[in-house]
C-alpha cells in the first residue's frame, strides 16, 4: 500500500502533511493533499494538483485539507476523485492512531526536518485571508516542540527548520524558545527559522543571531512593501524605517547575516512612487532571497474592496521587482567566489551554506557537512570543492 503527499504553500504544510501521512493505515492507499489560499494562484495550483493526483492514480483515496479547503470545502468536495475533505484544526486526527503527536513535523529528502511551533493569526493585513482558515495564534508547548525534535533527529534530520503561520508570536517569545531548544537538544546542530515578523523579533533573538553558531544565519522577513501609506493600508504593523533598522540590526549582530523577503506589488491605491519605494527596499534591505508576489484580491478581505490598480501595472511592477531582486542575487552569489563557507549536502551533489547560498560539490553525498571553496557560480547555483 502507499502513501503520497502534495504540499502547497508554507513549510507548515508540509510537516502537516507528513504527519498525516505517518497515521494512515497500512492496508490503505492515500494521497494527502494539504492545500494553500495565500494566493489565488496557490487555489488554482491545489485544484490542479488534485486533478492530476485523481488522473494518474484513479484508484487512490484523496484527502484534501488545508487552507484553501477550510475557506471553500464544498468547492474541493465536488472535485472528481477526492474522498474526503477536512478543515485544518482536525487534520492531524484525520487517520486515528494509538499515539498522535500534538506537533506537526515532517523529514523532507532525509537530512532537513521542519517543526511546527505555533498555527494560526491574530493579525489582520488587509490582503490575507489566512486568518480565517487557520484561526487564532495557538502555540505548542515547549515539550511538545522539543520531542518532535528529538523525534526528527532520532530520524536521521541534519537540520531543523522551526515553521508556523507567525512563529515570532509564539508564546513566550521566539528567542527564548530557540535558547531553550539549543540548550535541550544538544544534538541540535543546524537551527533555521521559516519566515519572520520582523516587528516582533525580540531581544533574545538577537542575542542568539549575535552569539550562536549553532543558529543559521539566514532570515526571511515579512516586509510586504517598502512604503509607508502601502504598509498602513494593508494593515501591516511596522512602517519602512523599522523594517531597514531592523535589518542594520540583523547585520551587525552577524556579519554573514543574509536576508529574504516577501513583498507584493500593485497593492490597490499604490502609485508609481510608492512602487519605487518598495523597488528601493531592495537595496536598503540588502535583500538577496526575494519572493515576489502581483496583488491579486483574496475573497472576503479588505484590500478586495478597495481601488485595484489596473492589472497591467501589477504586471509590470511584479517584473520589475523581480529583475531587481535577480541582479542582487546574481551579484550576492558571485561575491562569495573564492570564499570558504560551511554546507550541508542535501541531495546528491546539492546542499545550501548556513546563509542559505545553493551550492553543488561533485561526488558529494546526502547528509555530507564540512567547508566548502566556492570556484564559480553556473546560473542560480554556486560550485565547490571540499576545502
Amino acid at each position: 500500500m502507499s502513501v503520497q503527499t502534495i504540499s502547497l504553500g508554507c513549510r507548515l504544510n508540509f510537516a502537516e502533511a507528513e504527519t498525516i501521512a505517518r497515521s494512515v493505515p497500512a492496508d490503505e492507499d492515500w494521497t494527502i493533499v494539504n492545500s494553500c489560499a495565500v494566493t489565488n494562484e496557490a487555489v488554482r495550483q491545489t485544484r490542479q494538483a488534485i486533478r492530476r493526483a485523481h488522473r494518474d492514480h484513479p484508484d487512490t483515496k484523496i484527502l484534501v485539507t488545508g487552507c484553501a479547503a477550510e475557506l471553500d470545502p464544498a468547492a474541493f468536495a465536488a472535485i472528481d476523485g477526492v474522498t474526503r475533505v477536512i478543515g485544518n484544526r482536525d487534520k492531524l486526527a484525520a487517520f486515528p492512531a494509538d499515539v498522535m503527536p500534538p506537533v506537526a513535523s515532517g523529514l523532507q529528502s532525509h537530512i532537513k526536518a521542519y517543526v511546527a511551533v505555533q498555527t494560526g493569526c491574530d493579525h489582520r493585513c488587509t490582503f490575507c485571508s489566512i486568518w480565517q482558515a487557520r484561526g487564532e495564534s495557538r502555540s505548542y508547548s515547549f515539550e511538545a516542540v522539543r520531542d518532535a525534535i528529538a523525534r526528527e533527529i532520532d530520524r536521521g534530520a541534519k537540520e531543523i527548520v522551526l515553521t508556523g503561520v507567525d512563529i515570532t508570536d509564539v508564546e513566550g517569545g521566539l528567542g527564548s524558545l530557540c535558547q531553550r531548544l539549543l540548550t535541550a537538544e544538544p544534538r541540535l546542530q543546524r537551527l533555521r527559522l521559516s519566515s519572520l515578523d520582523s516587528i516582533e523579533i525580540d531581544d533574545a533573538l538577537f542575542e542568539l543571531i549575535a552569539g550562536e553558531p549553532r543558529l543559521m544565519p539566514h532570515f526571511h522577513l515579512s516586509l510586504q512593501a517598502g512604503d509607508d501609506m502601502v504598509l498602513k493600508r494593508m494593515k501591516r504593523r511596522h512602517n519602512r524605517a523599522q523594517a531597514v533598522a531592523t535589518v542594520a540590526r540583523i547585520k551587525n549582530a552577524r556579519g554573514d547575516a543574509t536576508v529574504g523577503a516577501d513583498l507584493i506589488a500593485g497593492f490597490p491605491t499604490e502609485t508609481e512612487d510608492m512602487a519605487l519605494n518598495s523597488l528601493k527596499l531592495l537595496d536598503d534591505c540588502d535583500i538577496v532571497s526575494a519572493h515576489i508576489f502581483p496583488f491579486a484580491p483574496r475573497p472576503n478581505t479588505p484590500a478586495a474592496r478597495m481601488p485595484l490598480i489596473d492589472s497591467a501595472f501589477v504586471k509590470a511592477r511584479a517584473a520589475r521587482l523581480r529583475e531587481r531582486a535577480a541582479e542582487r542575487r546574481t551579484f550576492w552569489l558571485d561575491s562569495l567566489i573564492g570564499s570558504t563557507l560551511p554546507v550541508l549536502i542535501e541531495g546528491e551533489g546539492q546542499g545550501h551554506s548556513d546563509n542559505f547560498a545553493p551550492i553543488a560539490i561533485t561526488g558529494a553525498k546526502r547528509g555530507d557537512r564540512g567547508l566548502a571553496r566556492i570556484i564559480a557560480r553556473d546560473g542560480g547555483q554556486l560550485t565547490a570543492l571540499w576545502a
